[in-house]
C-alpha cells in the first residue's frame, strides 16, 4: 500500500459556495473554519459537500456566499461522541483553494472534465454488505481505512453499483484496494426512542471504479457507473 499519504487520500471540488464561513476549533494558535460547499452531478441534482480550512489559506481572500471555487485535498473522518454515542463525522480538509469570480463549474484535468473525484487507497475494515433495491439495483456498503501521518487513519463510507457491489461481496477484511469515485451527501431520517424523527446527511464515497492492489492478487473490478 502506498506510504504517500497525500496520495492514499487525494480530492477535487469544484463547486459554489453556499454558507458563511463558521469557526471550528484551534490548534496551536491556527484556526479552522467550516463552510458548505455546493458541487454539482452530472443529473443536475448537486451534492453538498462539508469543508474544513485553515486561515492559512484565506490570506489573500475570504470566504464569501455564492463564491466559485476549487478546492484540493483530502476526505476526512473524526469522532463525535454525543449523549455517550460514538458518531463518524465526515469532512474534505482543504489543502489548497483557488477562487475565480467567473469560472464554471468544473476543472480540466488532462482531457477530461472533473468537477467531483477522490482517490482513495486503504484496507477493508468492515465485511462489506451486499444487497439489493426494491428495484433490483445491486449495491454494497463497504467501511475504508485510509491511512494518514503521525499513525492516524480515516474511516470513509464507500458504495458500490452493479457489478463492482457483487465483486466487493466478498472481499475479506483487510483486503488493500484503491477507489475512485465522488464525494456524495444524502438525506435520511433518524427515529428516536421517544418517537421523534430527525432529518439528517451522511456523506459517502460513490465508487466509479474499483481494484485491488494486494500484490498476489491481479484482479480487478473497473465499471463506470451512472451519476446519480
Amino acid at each position: 500500500m502506498n506510504t504517500n499519504y497525500d496520495e492514499n487520500n487525494h480530492l477535487v471540488l469544484v463547486g459554489k459556495v453556499t454558507s458563511e464561513k463558521r469557526f471550528s476549533h484551534e490548534v496551536y494558535g491556527e484556526k479552522f473554519y467550516n463552510f458548505d460547499l455546493s458541487v454539482p452531478r452530472l443529473s443536475g441534482n448537486a451534492d453538498l459537500i462539508p469543508i474544513t480550512i485553515s486561515e492559512r489559506l484565506l490570506t489573500n481572500k475570504d470566504i464569501e456566499m455564492d463564491s466559485k471555487v476549487t478546492v484540493i485535498g483530502q476526505f476526512r473522518s473524526y469522532n463525535s461522541y454525543d449523549n455517550d454515542r460514538n458518531r463518524l463525522i465526515l469532512t474534505v480538509f482543504a489543502k489548497d483553494i483557488t477562487f475565480a469570480e467567473d469560472q464554471e463549474n468544473d476543472v480540466k484535468v488532462g482531457k477530461d472534465i472533473v468537477s467531483n473525484e477522490v482517490v482513495l487507497n486503504g484496507y477493508i475494515c468492515k465485511k462489506p454488505i451486499y444487497r439489493k433495491t426494491p428495484f433490483g439495483r445491486e449495491i454494497s456498503d463497504i467501511l475504508l481505512a485510509v491511512n494518514r501521518a503521525y499513525n492516524k487513519s480515516d474511516y470513509i463510507p464507500c458504495i458500490a453499483w452493479g457489478r463492482n457491489a457483487r465483486f466487493c461481496e466478498n472481499m475479506e477484511v483487510g483486503t488493500a484496494v484503491k477507489i475512485i469515485g465522488r464525494v456524495q451527501s444524502r438525506t435520511y431520517e433518524k427515529k428516536h426512542e421517544d418517537g421523534t424523527v430527525e432529518t439528517r446527511v451522511a456523506y459517502e464515497v460513490s465508487v466509479a471504479s474499483l481494484e485491488i492492489c494486494n500484490e498476489d492478487d491481479d484482479h480487478t473490478a473497473e465499471q463506470k457507473e451512472e451519476a446519480i
